[in-house]
């Protein structure tokens, strides 16, 4: 277990590795005691083999427990760009608050030299690399000040127990569908944004949705992308989710998203699976309020930034996420899919049933084909057999 370079050393170092300890201690407990319980409450299928069985139960358990994985938690992670990208990402690393961002933009930087030198040569440059991680720097602590002086110090009430994920649409294009239908008529003729407007006004509904009908074409599946005339609507979100359906979300590529740093503040949910199993969910909850004490000590002496590491994924974190329509359709349908962790796949059911009922955007349906809002029990059965099938 390593420590944050900021923790290594202090006085808190130890309660931190014990918390630590703690944690992924009562982790093995759970996991170890809940996949008995699985296996019973389902059992192998006739025609299931015992390593595809033993895979979706192991799979199921540990879907239900990671919420006591802390922010700390390993990882692996590839990064695949081109040399102005990683020049960028090196510089915004060495812009972070965080001993351990600038500790891997080191090793990063050190190991693309060997291969792209010439396109990193003015990263570590006083006037040019490291002059622009400064000026990120100083935006982020003047902004920090901007806060703390003209906002009221925010009250941090107890966190809410057994709350659940939060989604809300709270920008959109009113007049969405004609945009489209703009968009998508401009490259099919010779005419200008503003005449083929006025032909639009002309449309009925239903011509509108025919046109885009028949521009989105016949999806055979959702790797048939719609065209880029999606891209003139957008939606902007706010959700409040638990950290590890954040994890899930925020890697994927096509959406601008910011988050606001984790904490305990936002209260954390408790799996649906433990609710029957007292002994579990008491062991489940009380490990994640041990970190609420634990977090107020580290931050007091280190800050949030630092404080963040001590949180599991139980906990609630805002953020927003903003996509256009082509993006949406891509996002909503890849992470509504059975095989993902219910606690993410609920928050892209939620966006898409806010685009249909607050936004009154029901044409996307047209378009959006492989939204799966079905609740399974075992999400990685499929995937499983169709795994042994192929052996």
């Amino acid at each position: 277990m390593l420590s944050p370079p900021e923790i290594a050393g202090s006085p808190l170092e130890s309660l931190y590795k014990e918390y630590m300890d703690f944690l992924f201690d009562t982790y093995t407990e759970i996991l170890e005691e809940l996949t008995p319980i699985l296996k019973k409450k389902y059992p192998q299928g006739e025609k299931q083999t015992d390593r595809a069985w033993e895979a979706i139960i192991r799979a199921k358990a540990c879907d239900i427990v990671r919420g006591l994985l802390p922010a700390s938690t390993r990882s692996n992670l590839g990064v695949y760009a081109n040399g102005q990208a990683f020049e960028y990402m090196l510089v915004k690393m060495y812009a972070s608050d965080n001993a351990e961002v600038i500790q891997y933009a080191d090793m990063i930087l050190h190991e693309l030299r060997k291969i792209i030198p010439a396109f990193l040569t003015r990263v570590d440059l006083e006037n040019r690399g490291k002059l622009w991680s400064q000026y990120i720097k100083d935006i982020h602590s003047d902004m920090n000040g901007v806060v703390k002086s003209l906002l009221k110090k925010e009250t941090v009430a107890l966190p809410i127990r057994h709350t659940q994920n939060e989604v809300n649409l709270i920008a959109w294009d009113k007049d969405g569908l004609d945009k489209i239908i703009q968009s998508i008529l401009f490259e099919y003729t010779f005419e200008s944004e503003k005449d083929i407007q006025k032909r639009i006004e002309t449309f009925t509904e239903e011509e509108k949705r025919d046109i885009l009908k028949k521009y989105c074409g016949n999806r055979q599946n959702r790797r048939h992308k719609p065209g880029r005339a999606l891209e003139t609507i957008s939606y902007k979100f706010e959700v409040l989710s638990d950290y590890g359906a954040f994890r899930d979300l925020q890697r994927h590529r096509m959406l601008t998203l910011e988050w606001q740093k984790l904490s305990p503040r936002n209260g954390y949910i408790i799996p649906i699976e433990l609710e029957d199993l007292p002994r579990l969910k008491k062991l489940y909850e009380n490990a994640l309020i041990k970190s609420e004490g634990i977090y107020e000590k580290i931050n007091d002496a280190f800050g949030e930034e630092v404080a963040q590491y001590v949180i599991p994924f139980a906990y609630r974190v805002r953020y927003e996420i903003c996509m256009n329509l082509r993006e949406a359709t891509h996002f909503i349908e890849l992470r509504s899919q059975k095989q993902g962790h219910y606690s993410y796949r609920k928050v892209c059911i939620d966006m898409h049933d806010l685009i249909i009922n607050k936004a009154k955007h029901d044409f996307v349906d047209d378009c959006m084909k492989f939204v799966d809002k079905n609740f399974y029990d075992l999400s990685r059965e499929d995937a499983e057999n169709k795994k042994d099938r192929k052996l």
